[in-house]
């Protein structure tokens, strides 16, 4: 009963949300498709026209809009900030800002790595040291702060704490990766409060290790509870299944399946790269009772499962290398993901591919020429191919970001590929890893240190 008034508070908010807002991560229903109607068909040589633009500090995490705010998570020296501007101007109305010495041990960018989630009044951040912070959105004031790595002893990520918060039912749903049991945990929304926390020895130990050599099940390390990392870089999902509600949750180790209310488990399905300094980073892709998953490290490849009636197990419908993800997620339209797939720029690809038979509709090569990387030197021509990129939909166009900067529009085709035109961004440099975000016709794109907006009407 305590939580009711912030129950009827969330639905109301969720009424009052723009349909053309962007929201949280991958936009108003989660799924990087936007309603709107109204935008270019091509892009021209000299590109959409430039609204605005500003110098953003480091970090892989996309902006937010919603109710004439738009929210970017970013980091400038020893600090994090979130940071409220104008849509339309780029003008800051006010900033947060927080210590973090975090420091990246693979020597990427030491920036947060999740997209605020915004509702009408709050904003929901998740820092890069697991830093969990509600705001006011209209003034920037503190509401409640939560520190995961020290509150649930964390042991420490490979990239940093990446995956961004779900908020289902007045609960934010946050993969946190602490042990032994503390893989999953939901606060409440309003005051911060650990409501339940789940994942770990009781999910995993015992499972079969599906796909692996023998036929080993998963034992738990009890003597040590640093060692086993659960969290992974993939965002929760929430998906109702045969009448069931289920939050999906991929963890290092693999597929969990929560109760919403209470975190109890369903299910659990061991997916992961046999080689120990790797995560899964693509969020599932859920439609009807088929779940996709995918990998792009040492063969791990892609399986779709199929949830069976009573929600309580699942079933290989297939499994394959016809997508290996790294981090972006395909978008699904009609049965059909479009994705690119490969873990590096050399072996990066762009294809299309049946949800339900894993057949491979069409694929193109979009590999950076010569075998190369793209860590490129200053002034360097960026190559004419996407890599890796990530894609939004809507207006019946994919919009897509190469990883350095090479922005393109396509007509989705299961027959073959249908480009409607790519234009390079002067100002983005390598890597351009938060994907785009659109709202009220602008388009919004950043790297490592400039955040851009773009007019996309007709």
């Amino acid at each position: 009963m305590p939580r009711l008034p912030f129950l009827i508070l969330l639905a109301a908010s969720a009424l009052a949300a723009r349909a053309d807002d962007w929201p949280e991560f991958m936009g108003p229903n989660r799924d990087q498709v936007s309603a709107e109607r109204g935008l270019i068909d091509t892009l021209t040589l000299s590109g959409p026209r430039l609204v605005w633009e500003k110098a953003v500090g480091k970090g892989y995490s996309a902006p937010s809009v919603r109710g004439g705010k738009l929210v970017v998570h970013h980091r400038v020296g020893r600090e994090e900030i979130v940071e409220a501007c104008d849509p339309k101007s780029g003008q800051t109305y006010w900033k947060y800002a927080y210590p973090s010495d975090y420091r990246d041990p693979f020597g990427y960018n030491n920036g947060p790595r999740c997209t605020p989630l915004l509702t009408a009044d709050h904003c929901y951040t998740f820092g890069a040291e697991g830093v969990l912070l509600c705001l006011d959105l209209v003034t920037g004031k503190k509401v409640w702060q939560r520190d995961t790595a020290k509150d649930f002893e964390v042991p420490e990520a490979f990239f940093g704490a990446g995956s961004s918060p779900l908020l289902e039912d007045g609960l934010l749903i946050v993969q946190v990766g602490a042990q032994l049991n503390s893989g999953v945990v939901a606060f409440d929304a309003a005051t911060g409060k650990t409501v339940w926390q789940n994942v770990g020895e009781k999910t995993w130990n015992g499972v079969p290790m599906t796909a692996w050599p023998g036929s080993r099940t998963v034992t738990w390390n009890r003597s040590d509870p640093r060692f086993e990392k659960q969290a992974s870089y993939c965002t929760p999902v929430a998906a109702t299944i045969h009448g069931q509600r289920h939050i999906l949750v991929c963890t290092r180790q693999g597929l969990v399946s929560l109760d919403p209310k209470t975190g109890d488990a369903n299910f659990s399905f061991w997916f992961r790269a046999r080689q120990d300094s790797t995560v899964t980073a693509m969020t599932p892709v859920v439609q009807g009772d088929l779940i996709l998953l995918s990998n792009c490290y040492y063969k791990t490849g892609a399986v779709c499962l199929r949830v069976q009636r009573g929600g309580k197990a699942v079933e290989e419908v297939w499994r394959g290398l016809q997508l290996e993800v790294h981090w972006t997620r395909p978008v699904l339209l009609d049965g059909l993901l479009y994705a690119f797939t490969g873990r590096n720029e050399p072996d990066a690809r762009f294809r299309c591919v049946d949800l339900a038979t894993g057949d491979v509709k069409w694929d193109r090569d979009e590999a950076w020429p010569n075998g190369g990387h793209a860590k490129l030197e200053a002034g360097e021509k960026p190559p004419n191919v996407f890599g890796r990129g990530s894609a939004i939909l809507a207006d019946g166009k994919l919009i897509v970001l190469g990883e350095a900067g090479l922005l393109g529009l396509f007509k989705p085709n299961p027959a073959r590929v249908e480009e409607l035109g790519r234009w390079q961004v002067p100002q983005l440099r390598y890597p351009c890893w938060a994907a785009p975000i659109l709202a009220n016709k602008l388009l919004y794109l950043r790297d490592e240190d400039h955040l851009l907006c773009y007019d996309l009407a007709k």
